[in-house]
């Protein structure tokens, strides 16, 4: 498999011409079943694990992964399945759900500035900062409640969160933090039969709400603030990748591809020792050699 020439068609680095309808949500590249994927998926865990040591051993860079999508998208699916051979130790994953009384008393990227990615490691971002123009934009009421001088929410202020977001993204990457965004593109068909599964098992029961439900009904008003975010924040430095998400197995490959993508553009390596330090090494190697058990 051609890994760029998979992950390309769904890369957005600059979205001055981006409209989601040009993107569908069926879409598998040519993989024709779940066999098959699980077999790509299989290959690219053992490469992503092998990178992620290299990453954790060079501790210089650092790689944030972020998650946006609709819901019954596959978020959590896909975050299970694909960092699955990742060694915990060096991955750390964020949900981010309704902010705290606390969080509301700071900006809005705050809390997600707390929880950022250490030299070495890899941050999950199970939604973002991104809902301050999604949700937020969605559910107004919710941008009264952040408690903002009434002077500064003006008209453009979706607008406004967008360029902050672009400048504090820039700010990451010149900081060693490489930046890689997933929206997972679910049609509205299949989410309603995945809605309908969760209601038919009772072990997936948990996972759906009457809002949920609600939320349907804003489905066009969610497209609308999803593309214009993606329009505005997708850059080279911090591309938006818009996966297919109707086939889950699909969604899963592209997104373990690009992430090992990333992390080969970092041109990872393990420390190379100086002469000092190897000299150390087999003075301290001679003296176990002859320690007494």
């Amino acid at each position: 498999m051609n890994r760029a020439k998979l992950i390309k068609p769904f890369c957005v680095a600059g979205g001055k011409h981006f409209r989601l309808k040009d993107h569908d949500p069926g879409e598998t590249r040519g993989i024709k079943s779940e066999k098959d994927a699980a077999a790509l998926l299989e290959r690219g865990i053992q490469q992503m694990t092998e990178l992620q040591d290299k990453l954790y051993a060079q501790d210089r860079w650092a790689l944030l992964v972020m998650f946006q999508a609709m819901d019954a998208a596959g978020k959590d699916s896909a975050i299970k399945h694909v960092m699955s051979g990742v060694n915990p130790q060096g991955c750390d994953v964020h949900a981010f759900k309704a902010p705290s009384p606390e969080e509301l008393d700071h900006d809005f990227l705050w809390r997600a500035s707390k929880v950022l990615p250490r030299r070495g490691h890899i941050g999950i971002f199970n939604r973002s900062y991104y809902e301050e123009v999604l949700v937020v934009r969605v559910h107004k009421e919710i941008l009264y409640s952040e408690r903002l001088p009434p002077a500064l929410v003006t008209k453009h202020i979706w607008k406004e969160r967008c360029h902050d977001i672009c400048a504090f993204e820039r700010y990451l990457t010149r900081n060693g933090i490489a930046i890689r965004k997933f929206f997972l593109h679910v049609s509205r068909e299949e989410q309603k039969r995945r809605f309908l599964e969760r209601l038919q098992e009772p072990q997936k029961n948990w996972k759906l709400s009457p809002s949920d439900v609600r939320e349907r009904e804003r489905w066009d008003d969610y497209l609308t603030a999803y593309e214009d975010m993606i329009a505005h924040t997708a850059t080279d430095y911090a591309p938006w990748y818009v996966v297919p998400a109707d086939c889950k197995w699909f969604t899963r490959v592209v997104v373990a591809e690009v992430i090992i993508d990333a992390l080969e553009s970092l041109n990872l390596s393990y420390p190379k020792m100086s002469a000092a330090q190897r000299k150390e090494l087999k003075r301290a190697g001679a003296q176990l050699k002859h320690e007494r058990d």
